[in-house]
């Protein structure tokens, strides 16, 4: 269905040319984006698994590097602990050994016992999957809102809590200070109904800038 709108949801990403609208969208609403995506595009589609699988590898990637989460990810794989009965199976323990801290370890096994209805979650709109994934002890608003742009494809979601968020759009936008969650999400609603392309403009800006300056 591409990028058309599903009944009371809001627009889907599900192919690089959904990403693309997006992108020119988002460059004649917000001219500063135009020498961004100039450097960056074509943009990544970013797509990742959805279900148990897909969430649990959000949790990975919470407050760590990327190089940190594809290691996890990669011991977690290789012991066949990306499904909810091999995650309880493994219990505390095992899911240390394989690489998660003692509070990902709690959030893993709470998830796996929690029995959520991830397909179900495609009938809601956005802030009723929010409201259904944070409800999860483990999953704070970064988690859920990752998961519903990446693993959902869903095209108006956007994490302002994100540090490299924060960074690319205090360098785009020339900001004194780099901005705070509440400002970004503010800045951000000029960017709907496709802000989670925004997301993936600025992901990617914050990669040329660390590569540029050096930044961690």
């Amino acid at each position: 269905m591409g990028a058309d709108a599903v009944s009371g949801i809001g627009r889907i990403i599900r192919t690089d040319d959904d990403v693309a609208e997006g992108a020119a969208w988002l460059a004649a609403r917000e001219p500063r984006f135009v020498p961004v995506l100039a450097q960056t595009a074509p943009l990544p589609l970013r797509l990742r698994p959805d279900g148990f699988g897909g969430l649990l590898d959000v949790i990975i990637s919470q407050q760590v590097s990327v190089a940190s989460a594809a290691a996890i990810r990669a011991r977690m794989q290789e012991a066949g602990l990306m499904t909810a009965p091999a995650v309880i199976g493994a219990g505390d323990a095992g899911l240390r050994a394989a690489g998660l801290s003692r509070p990902k370890a709690r959030y893993a096994l709470i998830l796996a016992q929690a029995d959520l209805d991830y397909a179900g979650l495609y009938a809601l709109p956005d802030a009723e999957v929010m409201a259904r994934l944070t409800a999860l002890t483990g999953i704070g608003p970064w988690t859920a809102q990752v998961y519903t742009m990446f693993c959902m494809g869903r095209a108006d979601v956007f994490p302002p809590g994100d540090l490299a968020l924060q960074v690319a759009a205090q360098a785009l936008f020339d900001l004194p200070l780099r901005p705070k969650p509440e400002a970004l999400a503010e800045m951000a609603e000029d960017w709907s109904p496709w802000r989670s392309v925004a997301a993936r403009a600025l992901f990617a800006y914050y990669r040329i800038l660390k590569n540029r300056e050096g930044l961690g």
